[in-house]
C-alpha cells in the first residue's frame, strides 16, 4: 500500500506542478496581450480591451493561488512516513467502494489499474473518513463504506 501511496503522491504533485504552470503561463499571456493592446488601440474600445486582459489576469491569478496552496497541502505529506491506525491527511483508505487518498481535490485517478479518489480532508467525505479505523464504517450520500484498511 506504501508504493501506492507514494505514486499517488507523485501523480497529485505532478497535476498540481501543472496547473501552476499553466496559470503562470496564462498570466504572461493576457501581460502580453495587454500590452499588446494598449500599442495599438486608443480611445474607448482601449480601455475595454485593457479592462478584458485585467480580469482575465485576476482569473488565472486566483488559479494559481488555489494551485499553489495545493501544493502546499501536499508538501505537508510525507508518502514514506509510517502510516497511523486512523484516517489522516495522507492517509490511503480502501473501501468497499474502493480507494480514497485523503490528500488534494483532485477527483478520480487512475493509475494502471487502480482506480482512486483524491479528496481534501475538508471535503464532505474527506471530513466524514478523519479519525475513522480499519473495520470503522460510515455512511455517505446514502452509500454504506466500510474502511477495510488504511495506509
Amino acid at each position: 500500500m506504501k508504493s501506492i501511496k507514494k505514486r499517488l503522491h507523485q501523480y497529485c504533485t505532478r497535476q498540481v506542478d501543472d496547473r501552476i504552470l499553466t496559470a503562470q503561463k496564462a498570466i504572461q499571456a493576457a501581460r502580453e496581450a495587454a500590452n499588446d493592446e494598449s500599442k495599438s488601440s486608443m480611445g474607448d474600445k482601449y480601455e475595454t480591451g485593457r479592462a478584458m486582459m485585467q480580469l482575465e489576469q485576476e482569473k488565472y491569478a486566483g488559479q494559481l493561488s488555489n494551485a499553489i496552496q495545493l501544493k502546499k497541502v501536499l508538501e505537508q505529506i510525507n508518502p514514506e512516513k509510517q502510516a497511523s491506525a486512523q484516517v489522516e491527511l495522507g492517509s490511503l483508505v480502501k473501501t468497499n467502494y474502493g480507494y480514497l487518498y485523503l490528500s488534494v481535490s483532485l477527483g478520480q485517478i487512475a493509475l494502471d489499474d487502480l482506480q482512486c479518489f483524491a479528496v481534501s480532508p475538508v471535503s464532505p467525505i474527506g471530513k466524514t473518513c478523519l479519525g475513522l479505523q480499519k473495520g470503522d464504517t460510515f455512511t455517505f450520500n446514502g452509500r454504506a463504506y466500510r474502511l477495510e484498511e488504511v495506509g
